[in-house]
C-alpha cells in the first residue's frame, strides 16, 4: 500500500508542479488531483496499522503498558522531529525566496508524528482501563469513537469553533489556519487527517488478532466489504435533508467525504494483499513493494525535483506529454535510490573502507 501511495502522490504532485497554460484546465488536471486525495490517508491509514502490529508484538511479549506507551510515543516524536528538520531543508534550500513562515508549515510527516503520539496516549488509557481478556475489543472500539470523534469536530473547528484566539503557529495544528487567516486545505492539521491513522489502527488490530492472523483473506475481504458499505452510508448521509452543520464542506472537513475515502482504504487493503498473494506482486521484482519500503526518503527526495529549487522541468509550463515524460523519469530516479538504499550494506562498506584508512595510517 505504501508503494501506492508513493504511485499517486508522484504523480499529483509532478502534474500540479509542471502542468500550465490549457491543460491546467484540463480535466486530465482534476482526475490527477483527485487522485491526489487519497496518498496522505494512504500513509496515515497505514501510519495506524503499523502501530497495532507493533503494539501486539509487544503485547505478545508481555511488555508492560507503560513501556508500550512511552516507546510508541517516543517514535511519534522522532518522526514530528523530522518532519520539522524536513521544513527546515525546504527552507535553507529555497533561501532567498521562501517566506520564514515555511518554517513552521503543517505537513504530512508532523501529522504523521503527532498521530503516532496520539494513538500512544489513547491505546494506553484503553489498555489500562480494559477488563481482562477484552484488551482488544477495547483497543478497536477507542480508536473507532476517537475516528469518529476528529471526523465530527473537524467543521467547526474549521468553521464557528476556530481557535483564532491561539497564535497561529498553534492553531494552524487544529485546523491548518497557518497565517493567511483562514484554514488552508493544502496543509494537513490534526483535524482531520489524525482520524485516518485511527482508522488504520482499528483494522490493524482486527487483521492482527489470532483469527485475523489465521483467516487473512476472510479477514481483508470483511474489511473490503465493511469499506463499501461505509461508502454507502456516506452517500446517504450526503444526499439526505438532515445537516449537523451551519457550513457544509464536502471536499475538505465533511465526515462523509472522510467516510468514503476509509472505505476506499479499506477496499484498497484488500486489492493490495490480493496483488502480492495472487497477483503480479506475488512474482519476482515488484517496483511497488520496493518503493513502499523506503516510501519516507523517496518522499523526501522526490519533492525537490518536483517543487524545489532542483526542478527538473519548467514549473506550471508544459504540456501533459511533458509532464508525464518527468514523471516517468521521477518514478525511475526513486526507484533507482530506493534499490540503492535497500540493495547496499552500507554498514559492510564503511567498516570496509575504515578498515582500508586505518590500514594506510
Amino acid at each position: 500500500m505504501r508503494g501506492l501511495a508513493c504511485l499517486l502522490m508522484f504523480q499529483t504532485h509532478c502534474y500540479d508542479s509542471w502542468l500550465g497554460g490549457e491543460a491546467r484546465k484540463s480535466p486530465f488536471l482534476m482526475w490527477s488531483q483527485l487522485g491526489g486525495t487519497l496518498p496522505a490517508p494512504l500513509f496515515l491509514f497505514l501510519a495506524g496499522i503499523s502501530f497495532a502490529l507493533v503494539t501486539d508484538k509487544l503485547l505478545r511479549k508481555n511488555v508492560s503498558v507503560a513501556q508500550i506507551t512511552r516507546a510508541m510515543a517516543r517514535r511519534g516524536g522522532e518522526i514530528f522531529l523530522l518532519g520539522l528538520l524536513f521544513r527546515l531543508q525546504e527552507y535553507l534550500i529555497a533561501w532567498g525566496w521562501a517566506p520564514w513562515s515555511d518554517l513552521l508549515r503543517v505537513d504530512i510527516l508532523n501529522t504523521i508524528g503527532l498521530s503516532i503520539v496520539l494513538m500512544a496516549v489513547v491505546c494506553g488509557a484503553g489498555m489500562n482501563f480494559a477488563k481482562v481478556g477484552k484488551e482488544r475489543t477495547t483497543l478497536i472500539s477507542a480508536a473507532i469513537a476517537t475516528m469518529l470523534l476528529i471526523a465530527l469536530l473537524t467543521p467547526p473547528l474549521w468553521t464557528t469553533w476556530a481557535p483564532s484566539w491561539l497564535p497561529w503557529p498553534l492553531e494552524t495544528y487544529i485546523n491548518g489556519v497557518h497565517n493567511l487567516g483562514a484554514p488552508q486545505p493544502w496543509l494537513f492539521p490534526i483535524f482531520p487527517w489524525t482520524a485516518f491513522a485511527f482508522a488504520g489502527l482499528a483494522a490493524g488490530f482486527v487483521i492482527f488478532s489470532g483469527w485475523g492472523r489465521e483467516n487473512t483473506a476472510l479477514t481483508l475481504t470483511s474489511l473490503a466489504a465493511g469499506g463499501a458499505a461505509l461508502i454507502l452510508l456516506a452517500i446517504g448521509f450526503d444526499h439526505s435533508n438532515a445537516q449537523l452543520y451551519s457550513v457544509y464542506d464536502y471536499w475538505h472537513t465533511s465526515p462523509n467525504f472522510f467516510l468514503t475515502r476509509v472505505g476506499i482504504l479499506c477496499g484498497s487493503a484488500f486489492l493490495c494483499y490480493a496483488w502480492c498473494r495472487w497477483g503480479l506482486g506475488a512474482r519476482g521484482f515488484s517496483p511497488m513493494i520496493q518503493l513502499g519500503q523506503t516510501s519516507l526518503l523517496v518522499y523526501w527526495v522526490h519533492i525537490e525535483f518536483v517543487y524545489g529549487r532542483f526542478s527538473i522541468l519548467p514549473k506550471r509550463a508544459v504540456g501533459i506529454p511533458r509532464a508525464s515524460l518527468g514523471l516517468a523519469t521521477i518514478f525511475l530516479m526513486m526507484l533507482a535510490l530506493s534499490l540503492v538504499k535497500t540493495r547496499i550494506d552500507w554498514k559492510s562498506l564503511f567498516a570496509g573502507f575504515r578498515a582500508q584508512v586505518s590500514s594506510r595510517a
